[in-house]
This record gives structure tokens, C-alpha cells and sequence, in this order.
């Protein structure tokens, strides 16, 4: 590779990790008894979907392995390749030796068609794929070919792996380490980079190639400036594609129709998987209006099976009716607290005992146990209703669910409390 060429590459290319041992993070895959390390180790490396957010490694793990296993090795784009694409790699793989390993980059935008060329080549061992996804698998990769694939998580890179790709950047990299670089502050440095280790290095490249100064002082300040000059291209090069569709959720969850609309023009002008966009309002229904307005989910739903059966251009229709909907709703995140909540709860607590009255009775041993033993069925009772224990003896009365400040969730509020008394403080 020239010199020149080298020179002109952006950060994140030129540190891009050769090695497992150079990679930093995804530990619990890479690490001493990570799965990965032992595969490529073995030699026996499997076809796997890498799911996880954007700068996280998944591109980078899929190239170290290639190199780790010696295996030819070709690179496909689920946004500009179709069958013939795979079909082409497959034909060529099967005429030469040994397994090819072929990478398909956003795969979750590959179709049935595109998925099921996949399928006879994967089978019978003439390729090795590693698939790249953001989204989750289990809705965007179909059934057969996910039985046929192990599927990785990567984690988000924490504070400090972030960090340390910006020390090993400034000691390790021939052109910033010509340099004296103090980082003073690098609060903004991470928050515009999202946790994109792809995106943290160009972005850090560009603060200190407009700081000619030495030392090359970083402030948070300078950043924005810099960033700020830079926001047209990182728009033209889909560099904010996560900038946008955090904005639309938060002018949603804002109750802001019209900054939730122009969002969404946004990303359709900018060839967002319509899909994509109708996931995330399912997930904003639930999580940001709950029961302040149930209807809110079943909207969302709807939208997304509707986008489904429709496709582009006219979901757009769809998907701003569901936005404005959703936007002007009342809003309630009690339900999304209260499953955090009882998860951190178990998480401290393991496996406490289910109360005998409520546990499944189906032997005349267990009876005889005492399994089921008390239990008040409730349509018996006046109302539906008969107090009894349901919780664990040690959490007893634990409040997980507290009702939003809402007209619909004030009356579930005073429900509760009529049946309930004192017992769970509502």
C-alpha cells in the first residue's frame, strides 16, 4: 500500500484492528474464552449474523477473521447488491478450494429472495457468511437461514473502550503521532459520536487536523465548532442517520407533531428502510404512552403491518398518520419502568420461591405437597377479585408498576387502590 494512499485514508481505516488482540471490546466474544476467539483458533469458524449497534466491530471482526482462517473472502452490500450479486459469489466460491467466507453488510435489508439465494450455499459448506445487522435477527432474517447461522451480540463500546481507541489512536497512528495532543475535555467528543468507535475516530481526526496549534489542545467547545462546519456532509454521507432517528423519537415522545413529521421526511428522503421506521414507533408506543392510551400500540402495530403490505412511496402516508397520532397522544413511561425495575430486581434477588397457593398443581403428589393449596379463584369472588399473595415472600408489597400522571392511568391508579388498600401504596 503507498504511502500517499495510507496518508489519505481517514483514522478509523488506518487503525482499523488486524487482530483479535488488537480489537477493543466485545470481551465476551474476542476475549481469552470468548466464542469467536475459540472458533478461529480451531479453525472451525461457523456461519454467524454479528448484531449489534453501528462502530462497534462487527465489520472488523468479520475481516479478522478472513485473515485468521486464510480463507478467500468477499464483501457484498445488502443496500446496493441483489441476487445475481450473490448468486456470482456463490458460483465462484463453489468452483474453488476450500470454504469461502462471504460478508454481507446490512443484511437485515436483504429480502426473502436475496436470503433464501443464501440458503443451498450456506448448507452444504461452500460459504461461510457473516452477516452484519443492527436490527434485531429474529425480524429481519428469515427463519431458515437464522437456524443455519449462530447469531453474535456485540455490546455497545463503554466510556472507557472509547477512550482507550483515542489513546492507542494518538500513540499508535503515523501521522497523529507526530503530534502533541492533550484531550482536556471529551464529553462532546463521545456524546456526537453515539458510541460509534467508526465515527469517534474521523471525528476526532478532523478536531485535530483544524487544531494547527502545538499542543493540539480538544475542548468541548472546539468540538462542536468543528462538528458544526461538518453537519451538510455528515448528512450527504449518512453519517447522522442515528442523529435523526433519535430526534424523531424524542419529537414524538415530546409531543411535538410537526418536529416528529419533518424527522420522518427526513429519513424517506433519505431512503430510510421504511420498516425501520415503523419498528421504532412500535417500540415508542409501548415505551413512551403505555397506558395513558393503549390504543397508541395498537395504532403502531397496525402501521407497521400496513407499511408491510404497502411498501414506498405511499407508506409515507401511513407511517405520518401513526407519528402525528402517537406525537399528540398523552404519555406515560410507567410500563417501560416498571419492567426495568422488576428485571434489576430479579437480577439482585435470583430465584425466589413462587408462593405455594399459586404454583401449578398437576400431580396428586404435589397437592399432597401443598401446591396450589389456598388459592382464591378469583372470578368467585365479588368483583373478580379475592386479596391474596402473589409475590415472593421477600418482596412482598414491591410496587413496580406507579401509574403515570395521566387521565387514563389515574383512573388504573384509583382501581388499584380500591382493591388493593394500603398494600401497595397507590
Amino acid at each position: 500500500m503507498s504511502t500517499l494512499f495510507q496518508q489519505n485514508r481517514p483514522l478509523a481505516e488506518r487503525m482499523r484492528p488486524t487482530t483479535l488482540d488488537d480489537l477493543i471490546g466485545q470481551e465476551h466474544l474476542v476475549g481469552p474464552d470468548g466464542v469467536l476467539r475459540l472458533a478461529i483458533r480451531a479453525g472451525q469458524v461457523p456461519s454467524m449474523i454479528l448484531w449489534g449497534p453501528p462502530g462497534v466491530g462487527k465489520t472488523t471482526i468479520a475481516n479478522i477473521i478472513a485473515n485468521s482462517v486464510k480463507a478467500p473472502f468477499h464483501t457484498l452490500s445488502a443496500i446496493s447488491s441483489g441476487v445475481k450479486d450473490v448468486r456470482e459469489v456463490i458460483t465462484r466460491a463453489a468452483s474453488g478450494r476450500g470454504r469461502t467466507i462471504l460478508f454481507i453488510d446490512e443484511i437485515h435489508r436483504f429480502n426473502k429472495a436475496q436470503q433464501d439465494a443464501l440458503l443451498g450455499a450456506v448448507e452444504k459448506g461452500v460459504i461461510t457468511l457473516i452477516g452484519a445487522t443492527t436490527e434485531n435477527p429474529s425480524f429481519e432474517v428469515n427463519s431458515a437461514l437464522l437456524s443455519r447461522s449462530q447469531v453474535y451480540s456485540l455490546k455497545a463500546l463503554t466510556e472507557e473502550n472509547l477512550l482507550e481507541l483515542l489513546r492507542v489512536a494518538m500513540e499508535k497512528d503515523e501521522q497523529l503521532s507526530e503530534r502533541t495532543i492533550e484531550i482536556k475535555e471529551h464529553r462532546t467528543l463521545l456524546n456526537i459520536s453515539g458510541g460509534d468507535a467508526r465515527k469517534l475516530l474521523n471525528l476526532f481526526e478532523l478536531v485535530v487536523d483544524n487544531l494547527p496549534e502545538d499542543p493540539a489542545v480538544i475542548t468541548d467547545d472546539k468540538v462542536v465548532q468543528v462538528a458544526q462546519q461538518r453537519v451538510a456532509q455528515y448528512d450527504k454521507d449518512g453519517e447522522q442517520h442515528y442523529d435523526i432517528i433519535s430526534a424523531f423519537i424524542k419529537s414524538i415522545r415530546g409531543s411535538d407533531p410537526n418536529a416528529g413529521v419533518y424527522y420522518l421526511a427526513r429519513m424517506i428522503e433519505g431512503g430510510e428502510d421504511v420498516k425501520f421506521i415503523a419498528r421504532r414507533l412500535v417500540i415508542l408506543a409501548a415505551e413512551d404512552i403505555g397506558n395513558a392510551n393503549p390504543t397508541a400500540l395498537v395504532i403502531a402495530t397496525n402501521c407497521f403491518q400496513a407499511v408491510q403490505m404497502i411498501g414506498y412511496p405511499e407508506s409515507r402516508i401511513i407511517l405520518s398518520q401513526c407519528v402525528t397520532y402517537l406525537a399528540s397522544s398523552p404519555k406515560s413511561n410507567a410500563a417501560y419502568m416498571a419492567i426495568n425495575q422488576a428485571q434489576q430486581l430479579v437480577q439482585k434477588t435470583g430465584d425466589l420461591a413462587v408462593p405455594m397457593a399459586i404454583r401449578n398443581a398437576p400431580t396428586k403428589l404435589m397437592k399432597e405437597q401443598g401446591y396450589g393449596k389456598g388459592y382464591k379463584y378469583s372470578h368467585d369472588y365479588p368483583g373478580n377479585f379475592a386479596q391474596q399473595e402473589f409475590l415472593p415472600e421477600e418482596i412482598q408489597g414491591t410496587v413496580f408498576y406507579d401509574p403515570g400522571k395521566n387521565a387514563r392511568e389515574e383512573d388504573m391508579r384509583k382501581r388499584l387502590k380500591a382493591l388493593w388498600g394500603g398494600k401497595y401504596e397507590y
